[in-house]
């Protein structure tokens, strides 16, 4: 069977049209580490903090986590209470990634904790204090992954 000229050339539009189509539609690439935070915007915002765990988490730990396959997570929350209180609570959580789409799944391979309270606190003081646990929390996580 042989095709006729104008039906073989529409043929071959419809499919570099939709070659086209398809190489717009691939994916951004996204960054090799994938830093997630869900913290409390009055507390620390989020590029603060994914900033403190990309400062916090040492190249060994990603030789031995690999970026492709692992993740950070990054939650602080609390704040100033009625009585003046700074009660801050910060939490870091290391979460493995799916093999094909890279998706963060929700099977925490390590986790830490910090907390802590002060009366008589500024709102600046209060943020200070919240970016001193996370810190503290990032510690605790690098340690229990790997020998400092």
């Amino acid at each position: 069977m042989k095709l006729k000229p104008a039906i073989a050339l529409s043929s071959l539009a419809v499919l570099v049209a939709f070659g086209i189509g398809v190489a717009r539609a691939q994916p951004v690439r996204e960054a090799k580490s994938l830093l997630l935070d869900l913290s409390a915007e009055a507390l620390i915002d989020g590029d603060t903090a994914r900033g403190l765990l990309k400062e916090g988490i040492p190249a060994k730990v990603w030789k031995v986590y690999p970026e492709g396959k692992w993740t950070f997570l990054s939650q602080v929350d609390g704040g100033l209470t009625r009585e003046g209180i700074c009660v801050v609570t910060a939490r870091v959580v290391l979460l493995p990634r799916t093999g094909t789409v890279r998706a963060v799944l929700w099977r925490p391979e390590k986790r830490a904790t910090a907390f802590d309270a002060r009366a008589g606190a500024t709102p600046e003081q209060c943020k200070a204090l919240a970016r001193d646990k996370l810190k503290e929390a990032i510690a605790g996580v690098v340690a229990s992954l790997v020998k400092t």
